[in-house]
């Protein structure tokens, strides 16, 4: 959608502190970059009085969360000590913005792709260095509200950045009858061994560090959707047992080395974050907040993936996920705590030969009721680099059940991915 004649006018911008003293200290972190996110709401005939989301309910209710979640009110900072990146729990608060889009309904917000422009105009610009948490609440001129989210990546992952957004909500729609699970953090329970040991496996299943370069051509964004049905013919094709990311991976994989053409001797490499919190022994608490995800690779001759059969592929990568286990991810903290790792966030693309996959599959992305309804769309606001796929709830709110593909692909590669896509797809649904 164009979108450059479009404007969002701030009409205020605080910070929210916790309402309640929190713990004041350091927490050690791994260097990333803010994840930005969408939640789109509209106004009907129930929700659309004079309080709908009214901005001082929502700054009270996040003062009160941010007591539980007190790292989201902190700032990133440096160890004296060791040099090592931290989350400064200092109170200082989250960015709260307020804006105004007289020229945008909620119609108009959905034929956006994720892209730099919708980032710009509903998610708040702040330094990847700095701020853990901003949020930034649009008024549309149909009466929706466009809800933007930057929630740096170091301070939580998508399971621990959705549990901080359902306190939120709950506390906003309910008050003090509000029913919430506090978080844990004792990052302690990732810390390295003494002396630290690294499994010989583990480096053939983690990733510990990505190539990128900068992109040969230019890049497009493109969203896929398919349907519950054919979601379940795809796990059927795949084998009993497949589970849908699995299957989707598979997918997506074997489309994409088809049509970048790879050369049939060429390494192609799939690589994907994988919950840790019940790989570990014992393991770890459900409501660990924090980034509790590391990467896993799964490595194969291009040829391989091109031609065989689906459920083989899909075994592929089940097979990664079923060797990550107590030693092997003690390996990977080992590993983490002994290399040098780049304090800037990393940019560029990757190369055609890798595809990166991001489930947030089963996550409650629809669950930020704040007491006016559930949102009608939540989503990725920005998806820049090359060679990488989100993976959402298709659910528009309702549970539908299906999928979306949030990719970002070579532009001259994206046409021909989705023909694959979607011929793959009918001729499951005949199988």
């Amino acid at each position: 959608m164009k979108s450059m004649d479009f404007e969002v006018r701030v009409v205020e911008s605080s910070f929210v502190t916790p309402s309640e003293p929190a713990p004041r200290k350091g927490l050690w972190l791994a260097n990333q970059g803010h994840t930005p996110t969408i939640y789109l709401y509209s106004s009907n005939d129930v929700a659309a009085t004079a309080d709908f989301f009214d901005v001082a309910r929502l700054k009270e209710a996040m003062a009160r969360a941010l007591v539980a979640f007190y790292p989201l009110a902190g700032r990133l900072g440096i160890n004296n000590d060791d040099g090592r990146m931290e989350i400064s729990c200092n109170g200082e608060g989250a960015l709260f913005v307020v804006a105004q889009a007289d020229d945008l309904t909620a119609d108009d917000v959905k034929k956006f792709k994720p892209s730099p422009e919708l980032r710009r105009l509903f998610v708040p610009l702040i330094e990847s260095s700095s701020i853990m948490l901003a949020v930034q609440v649009t008024f549309l001129k149909c009466g929706g509200v466009a809800l933007g989210t930057a929630l740096h990546h170091v301070a939580a992952d998508a399971l621990s950045a959705f549990h901080f957004f359902q306190t939120w909500s709950a506390f906003c729609k309910h008050g003090d009858r509000a029913t919430v699970e506090l978080p844990c953090h004792d990052r302690t329970l990732l810390r390295a061994r003494s002396p630290p040991a690294v499994h010989p496996d583990a480096l053939l299943t983690f990733y510990p560090k990505h190539v990128l370069s900068s992109p040969s051509g230019p890049l497009a964004v493109q969203v896929f959707t398919i349907s519950k049905d054919r979601i379940a013919s795809l796990k059927h094709l795949c084998g009993g047992g497949t589970s849908t990311f699995c299957a989707v991976s598979a997918l997506v994989w074997q489309c994409t080395c088809l049509a970048r053409r790879l050369p049939p001797d060429s390494e192609a490499r799939l690589a994907f974050p994988a919950d840790l919190r019940h790989r570990m022994s014992p393991p770890l608490p459900s409501r660990y907040f924090g980034n509790a995800m590391f990467w896993l690779g799964v490595t194969s001759a291009a040829r391989d993936i091109a031609t065989e059969v689906l459920g083989s592929v899909a075994g592929r990568i089940r097979g990664a996920v079923d060797r990550m286990d107590d030693e092997l991810v003690r390996s990977a903290i080992d590993y983490f705590e002994m290399a040098e790792m780049d304090s800037r966030p990393p940019r560029g693309t990757l190369p055609q030969t890798d595809l990166h996959i991001t489930s947030w599959l089963g996550r409650p992305q629809y669950d930020a009721d704040f007491g006016w309804g559930k949102p009608e769309l939540m989503s990725l606001a920005e998806n820049h680099r090359g060679g990488v796929v989100f993976l959402m709830n298709d659910d528009d709110g309702a549970g539908s059940g299906g999928v979306r593909l949030l990719m970002c692909m070579e532009a001259v590669n994206i046409k021909e991915i989705e023909r694959l896509l979607y011929a793959k797809l009918a001729l499951a649904a005949c199988c």
